[in-house]
């Protein structure tokens, strides 16, 4: 009894701290245009990697990892599954990272787009079977990725420095501090915690993980290929990806390289 009081109290607090927060963006949002104010990169834009020795090594380590494992599953995968059902895969992980969009999108007092990704969660987990099936594509409501790191962007953050994540690849300072705070308020690991079912958050980003990789087969395939050195070529491409990003370029003109979004 005293564990599930606790769990309550903690639940509470959480819900509370994020009505709050929600509050402050729909005020400070509510006279901002639905563009995101302050935000100058550009395509050419490249990331300060002043401790590239640590960087390399953990590179080094992770190429290897991909290599003997993580590709490997990757590709029996994608072997096993049809791309109908690799697209339901990717739609429901969509659905499920939604709670933390809207917020993004409102914490960048982009209100527009909160409305859109709402829009998108209630016709993709009712009509859509739980987000298995991407309806709101369809009626013109496509899928666009917010998370903390963009967030602390728009408010004028810089990158900070470049960073290689052990297993989860490459980062940034500030997108590190941004994917804490974005994996501390997701609400599957919320409940997955306060019912003891942590399974669940892991499993989730397992399969997220394999689906993702699965999908950059033959970008990273290319990129080690035909780069002279594929530790700088991935940082650039990582760079430039999360410039677009930041900047929601929808032109077109964005890079293409390591396009998590697109199936194979």
């Amino acid at each position: 009894m005293g564990r599930l009081s606790d769990n309550m109290k903690n639940s509470t607090f959480k819900i509370s701290l994020a009505v709050l927060c929600l509050s402050l963006a729909l005020g400070l949002g509510a006279c901002a245009k639905s563009q995101k104010p302050g935000v100058t990169y550009n395509n050419s834009h490249e990331i300060a990697d002043p401790i590239e020795p640590v960087n390399r090594f953990i590179f080094g380590f992770n190429d290897i990892l991909d290599r003997i494992l993580l590709e490997p599953i990757a590709k029996g995968y994608k072997a096993v599954l049809p791309s109908f059902a690799r697209d339901a895969v990717q739609s429901f992980m969509h659905n499920l990272q939604s709670p933390l969009i809207i917020a993004n999108n409102l914490l960048q007092g982009s209100v527009g787009d909160a409305g859109v990704a709402g829009a998108r969660f209630f016709i993709n987990t009712t009509v859509g079977i739980g987000g298995l099936v991407d309806v709101a594509k369809a009626q013109g409501l496509s899928y666009e990725n917010e998370d903390f790191g963009q967030t602390l962007a728009v408010w004028g953050l810089g990158d900070g420095f470049y960073l290689v994540l052990p297993v989860l690849g490459p980062s940034s300072l500030r997108d590190a501090a941004g994917l804490m705070a974005d994996s501390y308020a997701d609400p599957v690991r919320i409940v997955s915690d306060n019912t003891d079912n942590k399974w669940i958050y892991y499993t989730r980003g397992i399969v997220d993980g394999i689906d993702t990789r699965a999908r950059l087969i033959k970008a990273i395939d290319d990129l080690r290929r035909n780069s002279l050195d594929y530790y700088a070529a991935a940082r650039s491409a990582y760079s430039q990806k999360r410039s677009s990003l930041i900047r929601d370029d929808k032109s077109g003109t964005a890079p293409q390289t390591l396009n998590y979004d697109d199936p194979q």
